[in-house]
């Protein structure tokens, strides 16, 4: 069903942001964490606990409860939509974090900005495998300094540091 409802969102083609005269090439497209799902389908899930007690109250209270509850399902269906089309892409020239549902915003940074990456793990994101990246940059204001919720965050950090040395940006690993 959620697949249905992205159907309508605006296009999601990664390609058409990436510079290809230029040589650049996707390195890794990273969603959130299964985890995040979590919250979403909770507040679904009581959206139809409300609509399925529609036959056990009177009319005149049932209705408003059906009504509520077919809320709270698009609610949580929106606010899944959210972390499905929250996109974290690795390239060999930049970083980009792409957001939104009906309103799609792109954050980039340029490898080359990039001065630091603090990679966050909590306890519960080691257990189940998620962490959150901080970039350090130069620039005062940053469209992209803090991704949540990252799979393999480790992975995820020696993929951008390949990527660095690779761009001359750093020096090889010893």
């Amino acid at each position: 069903m959620l697949r249905r409802v992205l159907r309508l969102v605006p296009d999601r083609n990664i390609g058409k942001l990436l510079l290809l005269d230029d040589g650049e090439r996707v390195k890794d497209v990273v969603r959130h964490h299964w985890v995040v799902f979590v919250m979403p389908y909770a507040i679904v899930s009581g959206g139809v606990l409300l609509i399925a007690m529609f036959p056990l109250l009177p009319i005149s209270v049932a209705g408003v409860l059906a009504l509520v509850g077919v809320g709270i399902i698009g609610f949580g269906m929106f606010r899944a939509s959210e972390q499905h089309l929250d996109v974290f892409v690795i390239t060999n020239h930049r970083v980009l974090k792409i957001r939104g549902v009906f309103e799609v915003k792109v954050a980039t940074m340029p490898m080359a900005r990039i001065l630091d990456i603090t990679v966050e793990r909590t306890l519960l994101g080691r257990i189940l495998g998620y962490g959150h990246f901080v970039f350090e940059s130069a620039a005062q204001a940053q469209g992209l300094r803090d991704i949540s919720f990252i799979p393999d965050p480790l992975e995820r950090d020696r993929t951008i540091q390949r990527a660095l040395v690779a761009a001359g940006l750093r020096g090889p690993a010893r």
